[in-house]
């Protein structure tokens, strides 16, 4: 096992594919009567493929969100990730904030999430998000990565056009 850095999708399968053999999905706040749109695709964005989502955030009807997210197991099962200490992966945008949804066997609730945010800046950058960083929404549960169920990336909480790719995402040290 490599210790420095576990690969969750380096875009090398057919896209919505992932390296964990699970598919991307694009969910968005219509589950819940919100009316936010959008759309996920791979795209080449500044010399990079990349996962991207696009569309319109919309705080009506009580809505409020997009979101791109990968099962970390087939079935809806769990995965280790107690070996590393952060998730990490590049990023580019406009310079709005985004997050990173973290779901474990402790999330019962479609409203409850481990949450971190950062910036999707306008060129290619790193981003790396402790673990010990994310916080608990809506539930009291410490974060468990030994029962990691799910990733989503987020554009969530205030009306705006969302515009973010995403490439390279892997657990790391």
């Amino acid at each position: 096992m490599n210790t420095t850095a576990q690969i969750i999708d380096d875009l090398t399968q057919p896209f919505p594919l992932s390296c964990l053999q699970t598919q991307w999905e694009l969910l968005s706040d219509q589950v819940m009567g919100g009316v936010s749109s959008g759309g996920l695709t791979c795209d080449t964005v500044a010399g990079h493929a990349g996962l991207r989502m696009r569309g319109q955030v919309s705080l009506a009807n009580d809505g409020g969100f997009l979101q791109m997210a990968l099962d970390m197991a087939l079935g809806g099962g769990s995965v280790d990730a107690s070996g590393w200490t952060a998730i990490a992966f590049a990023a580019i945008g406009a310079g709005e904030e985004y997050n990173v949804h973290l779901r474990t066997d402790a999330v019962t609730r479609p409203w409850q999430s481990y949450r971190h945010s950062f910036i999707a800046s306008q060129a290619w950058t790193e981003i790396t998000l402790p673990f010990a960083d994310f916080t608990p929404h809506r539930l009291d549960a410490p974060f468990d990565p030994a029962t990691l169920r799910r990733i989503g990336i987020v554009a969530i909480g205030r009306a705006f056009e969302a515009d973010i790719t995403v490439r390279d995402l892997r657990f790391v040290t």
